[in-house]
């Protein structure tokens, strides 16, 4: 049982962090600053809203999310660990694995002396987690809410044997409609198509989505900028500590067989997601570290003024 009022007492900072039970009566930390607004449930340190003063939500939740503990919130950036996708022997263990079905733990509260609020999230390895992965492990989620998003996820090996796992910050961008939407950042980059599979290299300098896609880009690092032209905002996504990115919307066929979207949800939504996995799954010797970074903001533009 979570005691709210401990962690106000522990860690809230007066108009700027707070604690509150929303949706379903999960424990959510509430930010307010003077550059941004955000939501950060602690089940699965799940970011579900961060909202730029002046600025629409940069994140999409379903309305028919379940905020429930044993189901997974649908939206936001959930956080995918210690595997990617299906586990890779038992397919009745998770999807996406367990970090997004637990509680974190809140390790610290701060302001940064740039106004932004940094929150960090622990969650370690215990009876539960080992009732689905057999290792012993530390994972800490930083959030740096400012102008821009930062989220980090750091995975130390506190045991005395070598393990591999993979991860994904698997971010969920509010749009106006999808056809609005086109994707720059991706041109000449190998990918591999899981709908129709088989590896591909990225021509077109944009990519615009009108139907069902899932790619996973490999041994890409460079920054992705998602361009709204409704919403009139380029929104540039850099990340550190992954070389895989992945690109996803269900269409329409498979958000009817999602029972937590509405059937025209993927019309307002993509998820461009930081990844760990396939080619660049982490392997951890005991004590070492790897920390996986995305910083989400809008795009500054550069004016030429020299004319």
């Amino acid at each position: 049982m979570i005691d709210i009022d401990e962690l106000e007492d522990q860690f809230s900072i007066e108009g700027e962090v707070g604690f509150a039970e929303l949706e379903e009566d999960l424990v959510f930390i509430t930010v307010s600053n003077i550059h941004a607004d955000a939501d950060i449930c602690l089940y699965g340190a799940h970011v579900t809203s961060f909202r730029p003063q002046n600025n629409l939500d940069f994140l999409w939740v379903s309305p028919e999310s379940n905020f429930e503990v044993g189901k997974a919130i649908r939206g936001g950036i959930p956080v995918c660990f210690p595997w990617f996708g299906p586990h890779q022997s038992n397919t009745e263990l998770p999807q996406h694995g367990f970090g997004r079905l637990m509680y974190w733990d809140v390790v610290s509260t701060a302001t940064n002396p740039a106004g932004e609020t940094i929150i960090k999230l622990q969650l370690n390895s215990s009876v539960e987690t080992k009732a689905y992965w057999p290792h012993d492990f530390c994972a800490e989620m930083t959030f740096v809410v400012g102008q821009k998003l930062g989220i980090s996820l750091k995975v130390t090996n506190t045991s005395s044997k070598s393990f591999e796992y993979s991860s994904a910050l698997h971010s969920y961008f509010n749009l106006s409609l999808i056809g609005n939407l086109s994707i720059e950042g991706l041109q000449g980059t190998k990918y591999h198509n899981q709908l129709l599979p088989g590896d591909s290299i990225q021509e077109e300098e944009k990519l615009e989505i009108s139907e069902a896609i899932t790619r996973h880009y490999y041994d890409t690092e460079a920054p992705v900028v998602l361009v709204d032209s409704i919403y009139r905002r380029r929104i540039r996504i850099d990340k550190t500590g992954s070389k895989a990115t992945t690109v996803w919307n269900p269409w329409e066929e498979t958000c009817t067989q999602i029972a937590d979207l509405e059937d025209d949800a993927y019309e307002t939504f993509v998820c461009v997601e930081t990844v760990n996995a396939f080619e660049d799954a982490v392997s951890l010797s005991p004590g070492q570290s790897h920390e996986t970074s995305v910083i989400i903001g809008l795009e500054e533009l550069v004016f030429d003024n020299s004319f």
